[in-house]
């Protein structure tokens, strides 16, 4: 009995902890998120990767979503789960059109 006892308790221990590390190393916060993107814009641009047009339409959508930010921010002190919702679902579309537009070949000429 205790032998089962030990292992239910271990199992829970063992399957508690891994959504909780998996979940933590997926996971960036709101500005890390935007110098990650920044940089893989920046990144885009030095290696030719992204085209004038390109880098320009990211950065306007890049800073049109942090400006998103800002409002949320001053509107109500903070961020609430909505608008966290809402940016995170928004830089991942964001970073989604920069990595389609780093990878489409249309590299500076």
């Amino acid at each position: 009995m205790k032998k089962i006892a030990l292992m239910i308790a271990g199992l829970g221990i063992a399957i508690s902890a891994l959504p909780a590390t998996a979940s933590a190393q997926q996971w960036q916060n709101i500005n890390a998120r935007q110098v990650n993107i920044e940089q893989r814009i920046n990144t885009g641009i030095r290696n030719g990767a992204l085209t004038r047009p390109e880098a320009t339409r990211l950065r306007t959508q890049f800073r049109n979503l942090n400006g998103l930010e800002q409002q949320y921010r001053r509107s109500g002190g903070g961020l609430t789960q909505a608008e966290r919702r809402d940016l995170d679902r928004r830089f991942d579309a964001l970073a989604q059109r920069v990595r389609t537009q780093k990878n489409d070949r249309q590299g500076r000429r």
